[in-house]
């Protein structure tokens, strides 16, 4: 399943695909990509902006194109990481299961796909559209919590559990190293620990609207988009 464990699959390719508002991307982004980056193997991470998200409201939503400018000049020299902008270019909402089942299909053959959520986004997964669907066709690798010390030890790893079996399907089993919930016909689901940089892009444009600087909270070239284009302000 995991290229770096040496399983089955370790010769094919592997692809994250990384979807957010990234309103903006910042650097806790680009720091658990990088991560999860390095930890699976992978051949590289899509970001993928979402053009009309579901789940979030919109009224201090910047226009997709300013965001996708944005996310272009953050990963710009990291030859892992992806712009795509197959939302923004989709009309009406952005549900996951459309660029999921866009992006597998348009893969080439023998690719390994994984979708990478945060653990909050996961803990609500069974309110998104088609999410049975989603987890029969892709493998997901859940990041930690931004501001936890903990990571996935024994007591986030029992809520996970546990929310699996009650509102997801209690036919998901944890491995002998409790990293990756497997299931006899759905894909699997991974546990990745990443550092904790508890950066919020809500307090990144509060900052901004404040006249102050969000030097360090996100890429230089991201700060002079957002100044010269006078951003959340």
């Amino acid at each position: 399943m995991i290229a770096r464990r040496n399983d089955s699959n370790a010769r094919l390719k592997g692809i994250g695909l990384f979807g957010g508002t990234f309103n903006p991307l910042h650097m806790g982004h680009l720091r658990t990509a990088q991560e999860v980056l390095e930890e699976f193997g992978l051949d590289h991470i899509r970001f993928i902006p979402a053009s009309n998200p579901p789940h979030k409201e919109r009224h201090d939503l910047v226009d997709g194109a300013h965001r996708f400018a944005m996310l272009k000049r953050a990963i710009s020299g990291n030859p892992g990481f992806v712009a795509s902008d197959a939302e923004l270019k989709r009309a009406g909402r952005s549900y996951t299961i459309d660029t999921v089942s866009q992006m597998v299909r348009e893969l080439e053959s023998g690719a390994r796909c994984y979708l990478i959520v945060g653990l909050d986004a996961f803990m609500e997964i069974d309110t998104w559209k088609d999410y049975r669907d989603i987890l029969k066709t892709i493998s997901l690798i859940v990041m930690s919590r931004p501001g936890s010390s903990r990571g996935f030890r024994e007591d986030g790893f029992s809520g996970i559990e546990a929310y699996m079996k009650e509102r997801i399907s209690d036919a998901y089993r944890a491995d002998g190293n409790r990293h990756t919930f497997v299931h006899d016909s759905w894909q699997p689901i991974h546990l990745c620990t990443v550092t904790s940089l508890d950066i919020s892009a809500t307090t990144i444009r509060r900052i901004a609207g404040e006249g102050r600087s969000i030097r360090y909270l996100v890429p230089d070239a991201v700060a002079a988009y957002i100044d010269d284009k006078g951003l959340y302000t």
